[in-house]
C-alpha cells in the first residue's frame, strides 16, 4: 500500500496529512483557510491522491506557518508514501488551460528539490488569501518531497484562475509521476540505480 501519514507540530501549526497514492481523488482537507483548502481539494481530485489534512495553525497572524507547513507535511507524505520509488513512471508534465489562465508544469520526483517558478499573479490578494502564499506552498512541497519542479504561467488575467490551473497542473503532472509504469513495475527508474 502506498500510503502514508505524517503529523507535523510546531509552536505555530499543528498539522496531519493523509495520503493514498492509489486512491480515487477523494479529499477532506480542513486548515481554517477556505481558499486554500480549495486548492487542495484541486490537488487531490486531479492527482488522484485521496488526501486528509487537518490543520490548526495560528492563523490570528497571517496564515503563513500553515500554508507553509502544509506544504512540508504534505512533501514528506508524498516522499514516505512513495518508498524507494520502485515502479514508478518518475516524470510528470502537464499543459492545463483553464479560462484566461494557461499553466505548464512538468516535474521529477528525483530527490533531488528544486523549484523553478514563473508564475506572476496579477493580485496580492485572491479573496483575503495572501497570493504569494501559492509558492509558499509549492517551495515546501518540492523541498520536503524532493521533487524538481517546474511551474510556468504562460498566460492569465485573473489570480484566481491562474492559480487553480497551477494546483490542477501539478495535481496532473504528480498524478502522472506517481503511477506504477506497466513496462518497469519491478524497476527503480533510474540508471543509477537508486533516488
Amino acid at each position: 500500500m502506498r500510503t502514508a501519514a505524517i503529523t507535523r507540530k510546531t509552536a505555530e501549526t499543528d498539522i496531519t496529512v493523509e495520503i493514498d497514492l492509489d486512491g480515487s481523488g477523494a479529499y477532506d482537507n480542513r486548515t481554517g483557510i477556505g481558499f486554500f483548502d480549495h486548492m487542495l481539494d484541486q490537488l487531490a481530485r486531479h492527482s488522484l491522491i485521496d488526501m486528509t489534512v487537518r490543520a490548526a495553525g495560528d492563523l490570528h497572524i497571517d496564515d503563513h506557518h500553515t500554508v507553509e507547513d502544509t506544504g512540508i507535511a504534505l512533501g514528506q507524505a508524498l516522499g514516505r508514501a512513495l518508498g524507494d520509488k520502485t515502479g514508478i513512471r518518475r516524470y510528470g508534465a502537464c499543459l492545463l488551460p483553464m479560462d484566461d489562465a494557461l499553466v505548464r508544469t512538468a516535474l521529477d520526483l528525483s530527490a533531488r528539490p528544486y523549484l523553478a517558478w514563473n508564475v506572476d499573479l496579477p493580485a496580492a490578494k485572491i479573496g483575503s488569501f495572501d497570493a504569494e502564499l501559492v509558492r509558499e506552498f509549492f517551495q515546501a512541497l518540492s523541498t520536503h518531497g524532493g521533487i524538481t519542479l517546474h511551474v510556468d504561467a504562460l498566460r492569465g488575467l485573473n489570480a484566481h484562475h491562474m492559480t487553480e490551473a497551477t494546483f490542477k497542473s501539478v495535481a496532473r503532472a504528480l498524478r502522472e509521476a506517481v503511477e506504477t509504469d506497466p513496462r518497469k513495475a519491478d524497476a527503480i527508474p533510474s540508471t543509477k540505480g537508486a533516488l
